[in-house]
């Protein structure tokens, strides 16, 4: 079974696998956010990152490699009545538009090296000058917690990869350590996680 495949199983099995609230590092960035800016939520499952960045009016474009997860972000974005385009993809073969995003956000979406690579370097093509990539992803330390993440260790991140993988972009922070989540059923408890945020210069 493939990555796609097994996620698409996992959302199939249960509903609100990470809850209907947002990432709370992705809230952190209420204060920076205006109506109108494009944003692109990566990965983003049941939609409950999208929906939280269209309510504060953005216009948000959610990527999932599983249709049953987009279906139910589509559905939650009806009930909160917000505009969300959802797009069933595989980030390393989708086409990215350039200079399309003024917000990325990259939560938890663990990949294989080569294909964190692809998506990194399409990523920061993404974004229109002055644009922000915000990056939350489990770290090695991570292993034997209860609180989430992928047991392969290639699909982990650290900050000295973040770091490099976001060279070409401003870096206004990045962190590694311990935070406590509270993300529905597959996130609770303490966790070892990297945090950034990138800008691209104008």
């Amino acid at each position: 079974m493939s990555e796609a495949e097994a996620w698409e199983a996992r959302y199939a099995a249960g509903a609100w696998l990470f809850g209907q609230a947002p990432n709370r590092y992705l809230e952190t960035l209420a204060p920076r956010l205006r109506p109108g800016m494009r944003a692109l939520a990566l990965g983003d499952g049941e939609g409950r990152n999208g929906v939280w960045l269209a309510r504060q009016g953005l216009a948000v474009t959610a990527v999932d490699w599983s249709a049953t997860g987009m279906a139910r972000a589509a559905a939650l974005a009806a009930r909160a009545g917000v505009p969300l385009e959802t797009v069933v993809a595989d980030l390393t073969a989708w086409h990215w538009p350039e200079g399309g995003f003024d917000l990325i956000a990259w939560v938890f979406v663990h990949l294989p090296t080569p294909d964190r690579r692809i998506v990194a370097e399409a990523a920061c093509r993404a974004l229109a000058p002055g644009g922000l990539l915000l990056l939350e992803g489990f770290t090695p330390a991570q292993h034997g917690r209860r609180s989430g993440g992928p047991r392969d260790p290639d699909l982990l991140w650290t900050r000295a990869e973040a770091e490099r993988l976001f060279a070409g972009l401003e870096v206004q922070e990045c962190l590694e350590g311990t935070v406590r989540l509270d993300e529905g059923p597959r996130h609770q408890g303490p966790a070892e996680v990297v945090r950034g945020l990138w800008r691209r210069t104008p």
